[in-house]
């Protein structure tokens, strides 16, 4: 889901949220009122009070939203049905202040499918920050873990922040270049 509008929205009850860029977590008082300024990936940023919030899909009922459905895959699973998977979930992660997933924003450098011992499978991947001093950096490794986790097979996800190479705006793809200009 992803909304360009400033839908005004009333918290229902307190709320665990992340303040925008600084990545400091709070909680947002029931009765708070703001406006939803992007839906994507199943989190929600909120302008409340002149900051923007990170509200995690999960806690999308203090503002009136549904949670999302649980994801699903055929029990006789291929190891390239599962990889897609991943890369699916990878592209329903957001960084909250640029509205494109982090694939194609380039933050994305690979992500590995292993099968473990007890047949479950793990995933590790390697991404990356469009800036290294980003505070949101913990947040979005946290929400690219539990999502992959997410995924029926996945028993673990191993997701490591690099910085070399640096992240540059050549490693978007030609949509985000296109919507935000840099083409």
């Amino acid at each position: 889901m992803y909304s360009r509008s400033s839908e005004p929205v009333q918290f229902s009850r307190d709320c665990a949220a992340v303040l925008v860029p600084q990545g400091e977590l709070v909680t947002l008082p029931a009765g708070s009122y703001g406006y939803i300024t992007q839906a994507l990936g199943g989190s929600y940023t909120v302008f409340v009070e002149g900051n923007l919030f990170r509200i995690a899909g999960k806690d999308g009922d203090a503002i009136g939203k549904e949670p999302t459905e649980p994801l699903s895959l055929p029990d006789n699973a291929s190891d390239e049905d599962v990889e897609a998977a991943v890369w699916n979930q990878l592209r329903t992660c957001f960084d909250p202040e640029i509205p494109f997933n982090i694939v194609d924003l380039g933050l994305v450098y690979e992500a590995n499918l292993t099968t473990r011992d007890d047949g479950q499978r793990g995933v590790e991947v390697k991404m990356t920050l469009t800036a290294p001093g980003c505070g949101m950096g913990e947040i979005l490794v946290d929400d690219v873990r539990s999502k992959l986790e997410m995924i029926p097979t996945i028993a673990e996800a191993d997701v490591d922040l690099v910085f070399d190479p640096p992240w540059g705006r050549h490693m978007m793809s030609d949509a985000a270049k296109l919507e935000t200009g840099m083409l």
